[in-house]
């Protein structure tokens, strides 16, 4: 009779806390207690290398020079050469990004010794079906130049494309013109080389994920879809900033981009209006594959928002044939081939013109709290005139 009590005591007991355990896992943030004694148990990672920041595959992302140390450091095209697959077998997908300090360019450099002198590149173990070029707006931005050249250059590497990075410097202080200095960039790219694709991009965003392919659709592609900054989503329907790509003769269909947007803001959506209104669409990848991370600054001095910007978009319609590519003016200034990039320096002039007319310098202003003494000019001029006559004759 006892161990019969027992028994069903001890049954109950194990019910009991079945029940308890059920009720505790049902709880909300059960998962972050769960996932507080996973970290405590597991053994933390010891192979990362120093001055690099590694992510484990859980949070997404892996290293950008992952896949690339395979590849044979000698350039070997000839006839017998074959073609690059139409999906590159080194393309692994997200990209971890994090914005380390001490970063230099030189160790940028030495990360990629298979690009060459102004910022080209060739797969070295086949052909490139894809031509493209890099083109980036920019003036006192050099901070974000070496991210973007970090993560950049991998990047296309693992898409095994033919490419070339464009710097379009900015010269002077006079208010920024992201749009003139990229219709710069397209025409100063295309003497170089007969470039396929050609893609117009700001200098503070990061790609995530190297399925997001720098190459050209068969219409304009807005390929910065998804930033972190409007929450990976998009902000609106017919928005094309950030990073955009055209092939020459989408260029040339839409006139290429407007010269008259001085400052922050607006020319973004008048290029997006001229796609349209040159017969074309806006082509997008996923949410997923467009995934961009930018890099946080405050507005640039010399970039102020533009206030005229949405006056000159409601125009845009009557404007679009009459100012752009038939209008960009500019001198260069210089061209230097650097290790990364070539360097563009350019004087695109102010809203008064390539070489406005200097400004017509004001009167002294009077000084205030003295009363002005008229100069006895009268009197002057009368004895002047005696003394040219000399003596009167009586």
């Amino acid at each position: 009779m006892v161990s019969i009590h027992s028994k069903w005591r001890y049954l109950f007991m194990f019910l009991g806390i079945q029940l308890v355990v059920m009720a505790l896992l049902s709880r909300e943030g059960y998962q972050k207690r769960v996932s507080y004694f996973i970290r405590i148990f597991r053994k933390p990672d010891t192979a990362g290398v120093s001055g690099r920041n590694h992510t484990p595959a859980i949070f997404g992302g892996s290293d950008v020079y992952a896949n690339l140390s395979q590849l044979s450091k000698a350039h070997s095209h000839g006839n017998a050469m074959p073609y690059c697959p139409k999906t590159s077998p080194l393309i692994g997908g997200p990209i971890h990004v994090s914005f380390p300090s001490g970063l230099t360019l030189a160790e940028v450099q030495r990360k990629n010794p298979l690009v060459v002198r102004g910022g080209r590149y060739r797969p070295p173990d086949c052909e490139a079906k894809h031509r493209t070029a890099i083109i980036i707006p920019h003036r006192h931005r050099e901070h974000h130049l070496k991210f973007l050249l970090y993560y950049l250059h991998p990047f296309l590497q693992r898409q095994q494309l033919h490419y070339g990075i464009y710097v379009i410097h900015q010269a002077g202080n006079y208010t920024f013109n992201r749009a003139k200095l990229m219709n710069v960039g397209f025409r100063e790219a295309m003497k170089e080389e007969d470039w396929d694709c050609l893609f117009f991009h700001d200098v503070d965003l990061i790609p995530e994920d190297d399925r997001n392919t720098y190459v050209c659709d068969s219409n304009p592609k807005h390929a910065a879809i998804a930033m972190d900054k409007f929450g990976y989503k998009l902000p609106y329907k017919m928005y094309f900033g950030g990073v955009s790509a055209l092939t020459p003769l989408h260029y040339l269909k839409m006139n290429g981009f407007p010269n008259n947007y001085w400052g922050w803001g607006g020319e973004d959506d008048d290029i997006g209006v001229r796609v349209s209104l040159a017969g074309m669409y806006i082509t997008r990848p996923t949410l997923k594959v467009g995934r961009y991370k930018m890099i946080k600054h405050k507005l640039d001095k010399g970039n102020d928002v533009n206030p005229k910007r949405f006056n000159m978009l409601a125009k845009t319609r009557s404007t679009w044939k009459l100012d752009g590519m038939n209008t960009a003016d500019y001198e260069t200034i210089s061209r230097q081939y650097l290790p990364l990039y070539t360097n563009i320096t350019v004087n695109i002039g102010t809203e008064a013109g390539l070489h406005p007319p200097p400004p017509t310098p004001r009167p002294p202003a009077k000084a205030a709290g003295k009363p002005t003494v008229k100069a006895p000019t009268e009197g002057l001029a009368k004895s002047a005139t005696k003394l040219k006559e000399g003596p009167s004759e009586k």
